[in-house]
């Protein structure tokens, strides 16, 4: 029994550190999912909670997590973890059944499960959590309350940071399909051979003032009497849906320039602001120079938003904007990244480098070679990847402190 109840801390602790992990280095997009949930419930008005909650949920599941994988505060820990995991099974089962949201986001965007498929991992999971819960008496603490208490709040103090740097600049791990690196061309794809979507037609005519539904094999194609009113389409089977599929980009006319952008053999510069109304008018002021730098390197600026004609004459109006003025679908350009606005370079549908606006390089730094330039920003992100590894290095060194400090308490 020994053995199941260590492999029970072991299983759950590493499904909550990863699951709070993904969640941490991508607040906003945790955040994106509380605003999905308020609206699918009609709490709308809660909206300016998503951010603090999405902090406080990574960070509750990070400490869950590494309490259950050192035994640190291990009665505590059980009650909370049989209340969270209680919680969000009843939670994922509402959700399984009506479908309001279609991704619960328990794993951010590192893994996309259905909400059956979360409920399902929910139920399994509920078995080893009621085995840490029915043992939680058993469970021998390892160090002095006051080590438990100091390495409790060092956890939460960790888990709270990455979860700022990453808001304030962009995530330290990108798992969506629009990262650095990341073709949107190849992302747009239908595999050869992967199945696609599949509907029913239903034709619908009417004579003598009734109407009646055929298919496409029964219709009254050859009697003149029937005249027809309507095709109805319902998807029968859903197809493959390749990772990015809602990638556009229209002018206010409607005209298409999604190919202009995205088959450019030379460098362009996407400015994405999904709502002006909330975007940071001190980055637009140093985007409109980044432009002019850019019209110097004969470099296409694009501004890409989701707002209304009447916000993006208000922005005209309020400041010489020196590019053109893109729209979008919303949640695509959430998804594209995470910051109102963001910056990204692209070249032949390449993304090569992408910055949130803390981050905009000087626009200066547009009018040089490119391809060194590139290098320089690669250079910079794996500067940010050092916090990550400074990250890691920090849980090591508490998983090699437990590691001693047990066998030291085993010696005696």
């Amino acid at each position: 029994m020994k053995i199941v109840r260590i492999i029970s801390r072991l299983v759950v602790g590493l499904v909550f550190i990863f699951s709070g992990f993904v969640k941490a280095v991508d607040p906003l997009g945790s955040a994106y999912k509380f605003m999905d949930y308020f609206e699918a419930f009609r709490l709308s008005f809660f909206d300016h909670l998503s951010l603090p909650l999405a902090i406080i949920l990574s960070t509750l599941e990070l400490l869950i997590g590494i309490n259950l994988l050192l035994g640190i505060r291990m009665k505590i820990t059980s009650w909370l973890l049989l209340i969270f995991m209680s919680y969000f099974t009843l939670l994922t089962f509402i959700l399984a059944i009506y479908n309001p949201v279609s991704d619960c986001g328990c794993f951010g965007d590192a893994i996309i499960l259905t909400n059956w498929q979360t409920f399902w991992k929910n139920i399994i999971l509920f078995v080893p959590v009621l085995i840490i819960f029915i043992s939680r008496r058993k469970y021998i603490p390892f160090y002095p309350d006051i080590t438990e208490w100091i390495l409790a709040a060092a956890l939460i103090i960790f888990g709270i940071s990455i979860s700022l740097y990453s808001y304030r600049h962009l995530p330290l791990l990108d798992f969506r399909p629009y990262k650095t690196g990341a073709s949107i061309p190849e992302g747009m794809e239908i595999p050869e051979g992967m199945p696609i979507d599949e509907y029913e037609t239903t034709l619908i005519y009417e004579k003598n003032g009734v109407q009646e539904e055929f298919t496409m094999e029964n219709y009254p194609w050859k009697d003149s009497t029937w005249t027809w009113v309507e095709t109805r389409q319902t998807l029968v089977k859903k197809g493959y849906e390749p990772p990015i599929h809602d990638f556009t980009l229209t002018t206010i006319e409607g005209e298409d320039y999604t190919e202009n952008l995205l088959y450019d053999s030379d460098y362009s510069l996407l400015m994405v602001a999904y709502d002006l109304s909330k975007t940071n008018i001190e980055a637009i002021k140093k985007a409109n120079e980044i432009a002019l730098s850019c019209a110097e390197r004969n470099c296409t600026f694009y501004c890409i938003t989701s707002s209304t004609n009447e916000e993006i004459e208000n922005l005209r109006n309020t400041l010489p904007v020196e590019f053109s003025i893109y729209t979008g679908d919303e949640i695509t350009l959430k998804t594209i990244i995470r910051s109102n606005p963001g910056l990204l370079l692209i070249r032949n549908g390449i993304i090569l480098g992408k910055w949130g606006f803390r981050d905009f390089p000087p626009p200066d730094e547009f009018t040089k070679d490119f391809s060194q330039f590139t290098i320089n920003q690669y250079r910079s992100k794996l500067e940010h990847l050092k916090v990550l590894s400074i990250s890691a290095i920090f849980f090591l060194v508490l998983l090699a402190f437990h590691v001693l400090y047990t066998r030291y308490i085993l010696k005696k």
